[in-house]
């Protein structure tokens, strides 16, 4: 192998130690905490912190933001991290932002790295630091920066403690709505469903009852109902077909900005029908990958891997279905990828591969050549198609797991309860 090449057995030895994980952990982070303070220093923010610095100091209720984005496009909780950053003050709201990051990460790590996992979950490790290097830019300047690490422990603690990675989901959930696709294999895969159940059923209640008691109530689901508003984003899966429209100026398709809501959408014959069909493509599409984990279950799928592939599965499509398709949302897939190779490094290999793929052509995206992009750049365009396809690909590995899942288990049942031939004395 080429690593064996270029490092000596000393060296690759250091490397599969948990010592060694953290001298990368801080290594990516130090990088990013000083790409950030070179922004810090002239009291500027980065990206979409500059919204969040924004919200934190004019407040939440929409009608006093004037021209300024509602902040009730995230669910509820968002408003806690966003308002913490902001305990040194505007100035240096991007310093405790990524302060926050960086410690929600370090949790992660050492819930990653600890107990009788610490040995397989190195080579895991390695994999998110490495990630990290592709889609920091992203995930130190946007809220799923918060929720990853809670997702990834979720995940670790969901085997053995399935209330707790309930709790844990409810709460990301509240906070950006994507960790809802881990709920629900998390309900079917667990034996202890109801009580994952009434877990987020709780914390939803608290939620919900604290944002009333604060007058906040009327906004609860602002999130959920103002996405419906929404054209087909430029990174979409489905906006494919309207950026090469645009590339080629056929039928009159542009990429344009949706100043409203700060989105680069695409503009084109049925570009509006398909903004409306993505609702509810989204919807048969999570329909039917419960129905397949469920199926795989009464076959006798492995719990734990079930859960893991239908994580994946379910994640995957609330991107490949998606009419927002935002580059952030690459961040998703990391928790669950790293979980799976924690479990089982073999069977996890490929979807890593492909994650990393699309980590890589996101990472040109954005922060690159994102301005070519939406000038309807070729090479950028086609950039974004291998990255949609990588995505597809990976959603098409995650189902065909799936369904192997349950065809294994179920051959394995036949097996066993074929009568067994007495052996000849």
């Amino acid at each position: 192998m080429v690593r064996n090449r270029i490092l000596s057995p000393s060296v690759l030895v250091w490397f599969r130690t948990p010592a060694s994980v953290w001298w990368g952990f801080a290594a990516v982070h130090l990088f990013f905490l000083a790409w950030m303070m070179s922004f810090i220093v002239h009291g500027n923010t980065f990206s979409d912190t500059e919204q969040y610095r924004q919200w934190a100091q004019l407040g939440y209720n929409p009608g006093d933001l004037g021209d300024i984005i509602s902040p009730w496009v995230y669910p509820v909780l968002a408003q806690i991290p966003i308002f913490a950053a902001n305990v040194f003050g505007p100035a240096l709201y991007l310093l405790g932002w990524t302060l926050i990051i960086i410690v929600l990460d370090a949790v992660g790590l050492f819930y990653l790295t600890r107990g009788p996992r610490a040995q397989r979950s190195i080579a895991p490790a390695w994999f998110w630091l490495f990630f990290t290097i592709f889609m920091g830019y992203l995930s130190f300047a946007r809220v799923e920066g918060i929720t990853a690490p809670i997702v990834l422990i979720a995940l670790l603690f969901a085997a053995d403690r399935p209330v707790v990675a309930a709790v844990l989901l409810s709460v990301a959930t509240w906070i950006k709505v994507w960790p809802a696709a881990v709920v629900a294999p998390l309900l079917i895969a667990s034996a202890q469903r109801v009580r994952v159940l009434l877990a987020g059923v709780a914390v939803s209640a608290v939620v919900a009852g604290a944002t009333v008691l604060t007058g906040a109530g009327s906004h609860l689901f602002d999130f959920a109902i103002n996405q419906g508003e929404r054209g087909m984003q430029l990174e979409a899966s489905f906006s494919t077909p309207w950026v090469w429209l645009s590339v080629l100026s056929i039928g009159g398709a542009q990429i344009a900005d949706n100043v409203a809501i700060n989105s680069t959408e695409v503009y084109g014959p049925g570009a509006d029908v398909a903004a409306m069909l993505m609702q509810p493509l989204l919807i048969i599409a999570t329909v039917a990958g419960a129905l397949l984990m469920i199926w795989a279950l009464r076959r006798g799928a492995e719990r734990e891997e079930l859960l893991l592939e239908g994580s994946l599965l379910m994640v995957t499509a609330f991107i490949v279905f998606n009419k927002v398709g935002s580059p952030q949302f690459i961040i998703w897939l990391a928790p669950v990828v790293v979980a799976g190779l924690t479990h089982n490094w073999d069977r996890w290999k490929v979807p890593a591969t492909l994650l990393m793929g699309i980590a890589f052509t996101t990472f040109v995206i954005y922060p690159l050549f994102y301005t070519p992009l939406i000038h309807a750049n070729p090479i950028m365009a086609a950039v974004l198609t291998i990255r949609n396809v990588l995505l597809v690909t990976l959603l098409v590995w995650a189902v065909r797991r799936t369904i192997e899942l349950g065809r294994k288990a179920s051959h394995e049942k036949d097996t066993l309860a074929q009568p067994q031939t007495p052996t000849p004395r």
